[in-house]
């Protein structure tokens, strides 16, 4: 057992939001870095610790292995009920809360192991660029869906105080087809990214672990 959250994961990965988190939580962490889709020997050694090769993973004090990042997000907000990144399991926000952490692991997430690699579905090189088309009208899709069934209800989705739900949406929105997209299919969720972007206490961690560099809205 040990004091420290341990975090496999990668700048930029879904990893990102759980560092943040812990970041936002002052909880002490280590990572231990996994590109998993462009590394063939990180993807192998991460098979060790999640047989689906995936990140994140994050082990708990305790010792306990987590995945699935939408799980552990809620799990890290709910352990720590003072800090209101989670409504409480009583609070009228709860049910929406929940809908749209696993909406966007289900929907729009999950994409993503198509995109990283889409030779994976691909049965030929012909299918490919056809692959990659229809997962970014799908995610495009998705994200709208959610707009206009789940307009901001403040500066972020469930009000004015920033939750691992706003965390979630800031990072898997700015993955392919990214930002510029994402604006288009979804301008009020974009204003809450935006948001979370300028969040003061992450400035220096998006510096290090998801840098604003140029043209990175795509």
């Amino acid at each position: 057992m040990s004091d420290d959250y341990l975090v496999y994961g990668a700048a930029g990965s879904g990893s990102t939001p759980v560092e943040a988190t812990l970041t936002l939580l002052g909880e002490p962490y280590r990572v231990i870095e996994r590109t998993v889709w462009a590394d063939a020997a990180a993807a192998d050694e991460m098979e060790k610790v999640n047989p689906l090769r995936q990140v994140p993973a994050l082990v708990l004090p305790s010792g306990e292995l987590m995945t699935e990042s939408a799980a552990i997000l809620i799990q890290l907000a709910d352990s720590h009920p003072g800090s209101g990144l989670s409504p409480a399991w009583d609070s009228p926000l709860r049910p929406r809360f929940l809908r749209w952490m696993t909406y966007i692991a289900a929907q729009i997430y999950a994409l993503y192991w198509i995109r990283d690699d889409i030779t994976r579905l691909a049965a030929d090189k012909a299918h490919e660029a056809v692959l990659r088309e229809r997962t970014a009208a799908r995610i495009s899709a998705c994200w709208t869906m959610m707009e206009l069934q789940a307009p901001p209800a403040g500066r972020f989705m469930l009000g004015d105080e920033l939750s691992v739900l706003d965390l979630y949406l800031a990072v898997v929105s700015r993955w392919g087809p990214r930002r510029r997209g994402f604006y288009a299919a979804a301008p009020r969720l974009g204003e809450v990214a935006r948001h979370v972007d300028a969040e003061p206490r992450l400035a220096a961690f998006w510096a290090e672990r998801f840098p604003f560099s140029e043209a990175w809205e795509g």
